[in-house]
């Protein structure tokens, strides 16, 4: 009797484990997931590699070698392919998501260090910080069609929205590269802040905000006059800027002021300051811009933000030294159900339930990981 009463219970228990795990991965299946389609991410490490990391069984199932020195790294929007720089190699890779091999190294010279593609997707564009150049290429024949001078250690390229213009961000020279995107051609050279290192584009084309990790300003560039408008004192040095998807408001993060400071773009002034903890360094915000993410290194958690009302949530401890967020895809106008946060002290993925805001698990995937792509494909 004893033995029936306790098969019983195991099997009760069996039976209650096998639908919380079901419940679980229904939760954070995304509803547009159709069988055939694949959701992964792709985490870089310090060594060189990425670790694949299906998002549907929230396991790694591979890790590529794929060039030393991965400074940055980003999926294509209409290609089932993750571009990235090696920054040591001198060359661009391209990784395919079917096969998870390397399908090719493109050489584009000295220390290239961040890449973007047009609006279309037809080209990517990056640069080479140490003989000052801007690359085009062409990414069906995996070919450099174009290249340009540019000013001192050339440290980012990005497209404007109209796909009419390429903006450089010289570092060294201290000046924004606004060049021609038909011919790569330089256009005017506009001195900025020094040492200026990241520029965000309004929606409409017509201004650049330009950031440096060394500067408390923050370089405003008409781009259709090229011509400065204005240097911005900030609260504090920032780590990262980022723009409300109607590019009405900008928001800077600074660790040494321990919160988030936002900027009117339309009228140039500084607005509201939130005190977020002890060192804010990256955040992620919503395609709706109600919501945003950041994530405090030093006290290992995630930090939720009502951006509409201004408030701050209930912290979520999601590992050591966590950095940079990416959402997973969404239909247009749905709202993310996952959130995923490279930790790069502990090593692993954390992954979010936005719904809750809380930790659905932590997957493994390398030492000292440090950027994130995400792809459907």
């Amino acid at each position: 009797m004893n033995r029936l009463k306790s098969f019983r219970v195991f099997l009760l228990l069996a039976i209650l484990l096998v639908s919380l795990i079901v419940l679980l991965l229904r939760e954070h299946r995304p509803s547009f997931l159709h069988p055939g389609l694949k959701l992964n991410a792709y985490v870089s490490s310090a060594d060189g590699s990425v670790t694949v990391v299906d998002l549907v069984s929230l396991r790694a199932i591979a890790k590529v070698f794929v060039g030393p020195g991965i400074a940055d790294m980003r999926e294509h929007a209409k290609r089932p392919e993750i571009w990235g720089v090696s920054s040591n190699g001198g060359y661009i890779w391209i990784l395919d998501a079917a096969s998870n091999n390397v399908a090719a190294r493109i050489p584009v010279g000295p220390f290239p260090l961040s890449v973007d593609f047009s609006p279309a997707g037809d080209r990517a564009y990056t640069t080479s910080a140490n003989s000052d150049q801007l690359i085009a290429i062409d990414c069906a024949s995996r070919s450099i069609v174009g290249r340009a001078k540019t000013g001192a250690e050339p440290v980012q390229a990005r497209a404007t929205p109209d796909n009419k213009t390429i903006l450089v961000v010289n570092r060294r020279a201290a000046t924004l590269g606004i060049h021609d995107a038909t011919t790569l051609q330089q256009r005017v050279a506009v001195g900025i802040i020094p040492e200026p290192e990241e520029a965000v584009v309004v929606p409409d084309g017509s201004l650049a905000f330009v950031m440096s990790r060394s500067e408390a300003r923050l370089s405003v560039v008409d781009i259709k006059r090229g011509a400065l408008l204005t240097n911005l004192a900030l609260a504090g040095k920032p780590t990262q800027i980022i723009l409300k998807p109607d590019g009405g408001e900008l928001y800077m993060i600074s660790p040494e002021t321990h919160g988030l400071q936002t900027v009117n773009t339309w009228t140039h002034e500084m607005g509201d300051y939130l005190l977020l903890g002890s060192d804010p360094t990256d955040g992620i915000i919503t395609e709706d811009a109600s919501e945003m993410y950041v994530t405090d290194r030093a006290a290992g958690h995630v930090v939720p933000l009502d951006i509409l009302n201004r408030r701050v949530g209930r912290p979520v401890n999601v590992g050591a030294l966590p950095g940079v967020m990416r959402f997973d895809p969404t239909e247009p106008g749905a709202k993310p159900t996952m959130l995923l946060v490279v930790n790069e002290g502990s090593g692993d993925l954390a992954v979010l339930k936005t719904r809750t805001d809380s930790l659905l698990t932590m997957i493994p995937v390398s030492s000292h990981a440090q950027r994130i792509a995400v792809k459907l494909f």
